[in-house]
């Protein structure tokens, strides 16, 4: 799914996502929101049928009620970060999974939810048994997922920082490595001069060919 197709989504429902509250989120420093909403609007129309279906045993509108109370106190979000979910009415079963702990992610949609533009995304977590979190009911369920793969990915994508105590503890082990090598040749440790890259000046090939030399030589 592309960015203008989440873009559309998300556009879609900006007023359901301006009238969400968001106060039993916590967020890290520099923390940032990507994505959150509550389940579709149209998810609740199987719960509408069957209230008005039953209403005339009086039955039906406390169906009703209770499936909108729930369609208002379920939020999702995905952030730079993680993914959260808030569900309850009259009190908060709230969930966080980190990126880092996530192993595997996909959506499903039922011939109704296909219909009419929503389904359900699950998250499954390294070490965990089945599904540990579920999107229920969002829309466009399979550009939520893209998004979140997008994140992890981001995530894992190594860092300048990284970069640079890579190269540190590389420099440190072939320092190491030529001390060695002194103490058992007796040849003094020829360190690299500052500012160029501390490879090896010989390759294999250019040794192989020392060798030959020699070999000829004798």
């Amino acid at each position: 799914m592309s960015d203008m197709s989440l873009q559309d989504t998300q556009n879609e429902d900006s007023s359901e996502d301006d009238e969400m509250n968001l106060e039993w989120l916590t967020l890290e420093d520099s923390e940032s929101i990507r994505w959150a909403s509550t389940p579709h609007r149209y998810s609740v129309a199987p719960a509408v049928v069957i209230g008005i279906l039953f209403s005339v045993v009086l039955i039906g509108i406390p169906i009703i009620v209770a499936s909108y109370l729930q369609y208002t106190n379920t939020n999702y979000v995905v952030t730079d970060r993680g993914l959260y979910s808030k569900r309850g009415i009259l009190s908060k079963n709230v969930k966080q999974i980190g990126f880092d702990k996530v192993q595997n992610i996909s959506y499903s949609q039922s011939a109704l939810g296909s219909s009419l533009g929503y389904g359900s995304v699950d998250i499954s977590t390294a070490g965990g048994s089945g599904v540990e979190l579920q999107f229920r009911n969002i829309p466009d369920p399979a550009s939520i997922q893209e998004l979140i793969a997008r994140e992890i990915d981001a995530q894992q994508q190594p860092t300048p920082d990284d970069s640079t105590d890579t190269d540190a503890v590389l420099n440190e082990i072939l320092s190491e490595l030529r001390a060695i090598r002194s103490a058992v040749t007796g040849e003094p440790v020829e360190e690299p001069p500052s500012g160029t890259r501390t490879v090896s000046d010989e390759r294999p090939t250019e040794r192989w060919a020392t060798n030959e030399a020699k070999s000829h030589e004798w």
